[in-house]
């Protein structure tokens, strides 16, 4: 059915790409062969939805795992993609120096055109929605390419949520009842079974077909459904009865009633966050004591000092244990969301200490990992492995909190999940993406105004947009420099908040006070990765650019596969400019640009770093690819982002002057 879509609306050069659904290539609504390689296929699917040219070397990361010539691979692969896409008339596959776009402008592209569609009338709806043939590039997997599939499984997740709200806006326009109605509302509930608004609206609709008894039966089949989950379903029932209910006041009874208190619910939905509980580490043979119960404490409190987490306390954690119960037990008892355990021995002159992160309503494993070090010092070793956990365990339960909020309507959002989805928008790092996070950090700062992170996050929208110079600079760094003032108000021992304005003071031009706050978030959190990373980024500026490095290093010990790890590098490469050391600073440039959401700032530092370092090929190859995206891009634009000191800014004007960007 999809591919005769894609025939009925063949464009004027007879080409078309499916990707939502498995993948296919037709000219002249014909379907082409494909080459078995699926990595051949991966690299058609990554290249057809990129924004811009991508550099080879990203390219081989991403579906490589290091063979003998990754880059001959590569090769072989484009020369087949030009055989599959090229004409005599028209070359689709561009190289240019490093990098690599396909050409498909006069093309059809499903994911492309569902991206760009226009909410529009239900007409255009339904179009939109037959797009959707499955999942992008379904059926595709790849075998250890991690990176290949961390970036799939956000592509899927976005064009699902694009599916989502595409049938929701349809169904806006449907009376209710309806069979298009009803098999959109099967739809819905396919791609989001634990959905409570899919399933009042399927309610509505069987209710306004005057079928009562297939409403009794999908309440029954969806508790069941839910409790298969370990979910509550208790809410969507107590909801549907209550809509339900026939009595109503009298207009001159709801004058006079009294507003009803906020439900224990709503309450709930608005002040929730995630709950763990760290379990007491175990020793050698399963005892407690010593090292393990030290580690145990140590990692607690560290992950209580982020404040990014409701963390059961040490006493009650520990209790628990002492009545024997297993980690996923005492997380039921707790009614936490995620348990962490794990147990430390000491083999010789090794240390070894092995973690587990768990869902406790799922018992699915989120997390785990093992660290061994020479035991030498052993309070320093545990110091250092404690870093590592806390830095882990946090990283990973915001991953999974985005990845959860992501998949849900955003009308059903909380204030912990609105933030979450906030910030899945806001690591992507564009304009669009930016206004989308903005708007899910209003509304969880509306829906519980003493959430200090998620007026943290509303700062930092305001602060891209200022940085990145997508709207005025000088009002949008007020608008940061409030909202993160508003963030100290309601948690000034949160370090995200002080981070926040640590950044926003920077906007504003102020320095050593921008130093001040963000030295007061690592001493609230020494674990905090992003307070080390903005120290880093002030101090490579104009700041003292060694301690520049010593804080992106230890940002990035934290925090090793950060989404704002392009930043933690690109720092170390300017303070490496700034010392002179410009072989240091295209190798540390050359690593920021290659992060899959580097953006045009990154991409300029890589280019005039390697222009330094006389690589002036390779800082024209980065300046062409800059150019392509924003053509009006100079040495100006990019020090009216920055603020260097005079030498600095002296550096960056020589490197521009070599690769055409002055």
């Amino acid at each position: 059915m999809e591919s005769a879509l894609l025939a009925q609306t063949t464009p004027e050069s007879g080409l078309s790409l499916r990707l939502l659904g498995p993948i296919e290539v037709t000219r002249d609504g014909v379907v082409l062969a494909l080459p078995a390689s699926r990595k051949l296929r991966a690299l058609l699917g990554y290249l057809a939805v990129a924004p811009r040219p991508v550099g080879r070397s990203r390219l081989c990361e991403l579906l490589w795992d290091l063979p003998n010539d990754p880059r001959g691979e590569l090769r072989w692969c484009l020369s087949k993609l030009r055989g599959l896409l090229d004409t005599p008339q028209r070359h689709r596959v561009a190289t240019d120096g490093d990098s690599v776009a396909l050409d498909l402008a006069d093309c059809l592209v499903d994911a492309v055109d569902a991206g760009r569609a226009e909410a529009g009338d239900a007409e255009q709806l339904r179009r939109t929605l037959a797009l959707f043939g499955g999942d992008f590039l379904e059926g595709l997997e790849l075998d250890r390419c991690p990176h290949f599939d961390s970036w799939l499984l956000a592509q899927r997740r976005h064009f699902r949520d694009l599916r989502t709200a595409t049938l929701q806006r349809l169904l806006a326009t449907l009376p209710a009842g309806t069979d298009e109605a009803l098999a959109l509302l099967d739809g819905w509930l396919e791609l989001a079974p634990f959905d409570t608004r899919a399933h009042l609206a399927l309610l509505d609709a069987l209710a306004a077909r005057s079928q009562p008894g297939a409403c009794e039966d999908h309440l029954a089949a969806a508790a069941r459904l839910f409790a298969a989950e370990g979910l509550d379903f208790a809410p969507v029932r107590a909801a549907w009865l209550a809509a339900r209910r026939p009595a109503r006041p009298t207009p001159a009874e709801a004058r006079t009633a009294a507003p009803a208190p906020p439900s224990s619910l709503e309450h709930f939905a608005a002040a929730r966050r995630a709950a763990l509980a760290v379990m007491p580490f175990q020793g050698g043979g399963g005892a407690r004591g010593g090292l393990a119960d030290g580690l145990t404490q140590d990692v607690i409190t560290r992950i209580a000092k982020l404040r990014s987490l409701f963390v059961i306390a040490r006493g009650s954690v520990f209790a628990l244990a002492e009545q024997g119960l297993s980690p996923q037990e005492a997380g039921r008892r707790l009614d936490v969301d995620y348990v962490a355990s794990g147990d430390v021995r000491q083999d010789g002159n090794r240390i070894l200490v092995t973690v587990e992160l768990v869902e406790a309503k799922s018992a699915r494993i989120v997390w785990a990992d093992a660290f061994e070090h020479a035991s030498g010092e052993a309070f320093a070793v545990l110091d250092a492995i404690g870093d590592r956990i806390v830095a882990s365990v946090d990283n990973e339960i915001e991953a999974t909190e985005r990845n959860r909020a992501i998949l849900k309507p955003p009308g059903s959002l909380d204030a912990w999940e609105a933030y979450h989805r906030g910030l899945w928008h806001m690591y992507r790092f564009t304009q669009a993406e930016n206004a989308q996070a903005r708007q899910f950090f209003e509304t969880a700062v509306r829906l519980d105004p003493t959430f200090g992170r998620a007026h943290a996050g509303l700062s930092f929208t305001h602060w891209q947009s200022a940085f990145q110079q997508w709207e005025d600079r000088d009002s949008h760094s007020d608008l940061a420099y409030a909202a993160a003032g508003q963030g100290l108000l309601v948690d000034d021992r949160d370090p995200a908040v002080h981070w926040a304005m640590g950044r926003a003071l920077w906007l504003r031009g102020s320095g050593d006070a921008a130093l001040a706050e963000l030295a007061q978030a690592v001493d609230l959190s020494p674990n905090f990765a992003l307070g080390h990373y903005a120290l880093s980024f002030v101090h490579s500026q104009s700041g003292d650019p060694t301690a520049a490095i010593g804080a992106s290093d230890q940002s990035r010990r934290l925090s090793p596969f950060d989404p704002l790890l392009f930043g933690m590098l690109g720092s170390r490469a300017m303070a490496h400019v700034r010392l002179g050391q410009f072989e240091e600073a295209a190798d540390w440039a050359l690593k920021a640009a290659a992060r899959p959401n580097a953006h045009i700032a990154i991409l300029a530092i890589a280019a005039l770093c390697l222009a330094l370092a006389g690589r002036v090929d390779e800082g024209r190859s980065f300046a062409a690819s800059i150019r392509r995206t924003q053509p009006a891009y100079d040495i100006d634009a990019f020090l009216r982002t920055f603020r260097f000191d005079a030498e600095g800014a002296a550096l960056f004007h020589r490197a521009a002057a070599r690769i055409g960007l002055g």
